[in-house]
């Protein structure tokens, strides 16, 4: 898959060289985005997981915040991995005092609910829209406690959803760019080309 789409990567915190990779192998251009300037011109974002209070203080800290919070809500597409997930709840239970999130995505997410790092662990999912399953690791995940109405699950664990979609933005609990699988990855170009 070539694309003349530009990806940005969130790249203040987090696991930001996996998802550059698996872009860049998808043939997309991707720009690692530290700043306001280097937003511009990405048709779509990426965050990936991390720790979710520290990517909002590094965020407000160089004036990324709101301008990410902005392109959401014009309708950039956005893929949000872990704590990339709690970073585009516009709820979270669990989370520190006064945890901001970038929102947009109509769920309540609970932080760490899978348990502690010594918790992490690997899984088969089958998840809407692909064909076989995808081998998810999670590692410190979060769960979706709740959906909106608008919001559409693609894949639960522990009867929990781990896997949404709601318009412009896809949310894993998992790491997909971990195991070297693009497929998820794709179905987020499909809504930068949709």
């Amino acid at each position: 898959m070539t694309s003349s789409a530009t990806i940005g990567v969130f790249a203040l915190q987090g696991d930001v060289r996996e998802h550059v990779r698996m872009l860049g192998e998808l043939g997309v251009g991707v720009r690692t985005v530290r700043r306001p300037s280097e937003l511009d011109g990405c048709q779509g974002l990426v965050i990936p997981g991390g720790e979710s209070t520290t990517m909002a203080k590094l965020a407000r800290t160089f004036e990324l915040f709101d301008p990410i919070r902005q392109r959401i809500e014009d309708g950039m597409p956005v893929f949000g991995t872990c704590a990339g997930m709690i970073m585009l709840a516009d709820r979270i239970l669990g989370g520190a005092e006064g945890q901001e999130t970038f929102g947009g995505l109509d769920v309540t997410v609970r932080r760490n609910a899978f348990g502690r790092q010594v918790d992490s662990f690997e899984k088969e999912l089958v998840v809407a829209g692909i064909d076989d399953p995808v081998h998810a690791v999670f590692i410190r995940a979060p769960w979706v406690e709740e959906v909106g109405a608008g919001v559409e699950v693609l894949a639960e664990a522990a009867d929990h959803p781990v896997a949404v979609r709601q318009g412009h933005l896809l949310a894993t609990s998992f790491h997909p760019e971990v195991e070297g699988d693009g497929r998820l990855h794709r179905l987020f170009l499909d809504l930068v080309h949709g």
